[in-house]
């Protein structure tokens, strides 16, 4: 399937009409699609505008009330807990970690657990926002169970996603990734690409693996069985009991302290029920924070220095690859599958928007079956 590359302008101007257009305030459509670009602008499609889709759907389902007003229901100097009463997961991702910011820069730590949410896209947008302000970020989101634990055939995590970025130079350091061996946008991408899935990746509803993205994911839905193997794959030999547990941790910082609903517990009877979780650490409370960030950076750059494999030209330290990806991208223009693009026409007639406003004489093609599989 083809892809064509649109300017961020132009996206950006699309999605804050959209969300408006759904009810959401200026200020709310902008951290909305801020969260959405980035991912795009970094190169993680799966998260970026091939999530509009989902919201919709989520949007006309009643999961995602656009009035919903997250609470603080419990609070320390260091730590909250925030019901998010079905909101907007972007609103109450970018409320958490603001607040666990404010708390870091007083007391040296915020920790903040989100329950009753939704997805809140990429995590290391928020991990992000710490380290912009100088500190350590970590966040991490529960899911709709997708994630087989090892030695099982039934999914009982998401994907369970682990983010931490902290300041060095001469670009910051960004992890962001799943607990899964990859997201369940992976398999919607290749669902929308009809191709085949890697070998590796997914299980079917009797536990055995599959490359069949159309049937793993309404599975998935159904929740008949099977679903994405844990980073490590589906047994001990390679590692899948690390995934699993990584994707635990993820669970008792998101869902567990706040109280709210485990993975499996997800997406079920019309509720998201999404769990986060927001760190926010100050580097001043251990010492020099430029003297921490200048022993980091020289470590990092010692790191790319590295002796290199056999026929490898480089060593990338986490965050270098999004950086790169970023001057391409806005230099470029955003790429975006056709498939998706079906998306944002169907999205423009139902908010009676116009798609040529926006993408001239462009015009996806048009199939049947662009939502089999994904929800």
């Amino acid at each position: 399937m083809a892809y064509q590359h649109f300017s961020y302008e132009t996206l950006h101007r699309f999605c804050m009409d959209a969300f408006q257009k759904f009810g959401f305030t200026e200020k709310e459509a902008d951290i909305i699609q801020d969260v959405l670009l980035t991912s795009d602008l970094y190169g993680i499609e799966s998260h970026g505008m091939q999530r509009m889709v989902r919201y919709h759907k989520c949007i006309e389902k009643g999961m995602i009330k656009i009035e919903a007003k997250p609470e603080v229901v419990f609070d320390t100097p260091i730590s909250a807990v925030i019901d998010a009463h079905d909101a907007m997961g972007q609103l109450v991702g970018y409320q958490a970690m603001e607040l666990a910011i404010a708390k870091a820069k007083t007391s040296g730590v915020g920790i903040v657990s989100v329950r009753n949410s939704n997805h809140y896209g990429i995590a290391g947008y928020y991990a992000k926002m710490a380290c912009k302000e100088g500190l350590m970020g970590f966040s991490c989101t529960n899911s709709e169970a997708i994630m087989v634990p090892t030695n099982g055939r039934m999914a009982m995590l998401g994907s369970n996603p682990i983010a931490c970025a902290f300041p060095a130079e001469p670009y910051d350091f960004f992890f962001d990734a799943s607990t899964t061996v990859v997201t369940r946008g992976k398999l919607e991408m290749y669902n929308k690409m009809e191709k085949p899935l890697p070998e590796g990746w997914a299980l079917d509803k009797n536990g055995d693996p599959s490359t069949n993205a159309p049937d793993v994911l309404s599975n998935i839905v159904a929740k008949n069985g099977g679903g994405i193997m844990p980073l490590g794959g589906s047994t001990e030999q390679l590692g899948s009991h690390k995934g699993y547990g990584y994707g635990m941790l993820c669970e008792i910082f998101a869902s567990i302290l706040s109280m709210g609903s485990t993975s499996n517990y997800c997406m079920v009877d019309g509720k998201g029920g999404i769990c986060h979780s927001f760190v926010a650490i100050n580097p001043a409370f251990f010492g020099d924070p430029e003297e921490i960030k200048k022993h980091f950076s020289t470590y990092l750059q010692e790191l790319r220095d590295a002796p290199k494999a056999n026929g490898a030209e480089k060593i990338y330290t986490h965050g270098e690859k999004e950086i790169a990806a970023l001057e391409r991208i806005m230099k470029d223009g955003v790429p975006v599958n056709d498939n998706t693009m079906v998306e944002v026409l169907d999205l423009c007639n139902y908010l009676d928007m116009d798609f040529g406003s926006y993408f001239g004489d462009y015009r996806p093609p048009v199939k049947e079956d662009v939502f089999k599989g994904n929800y």
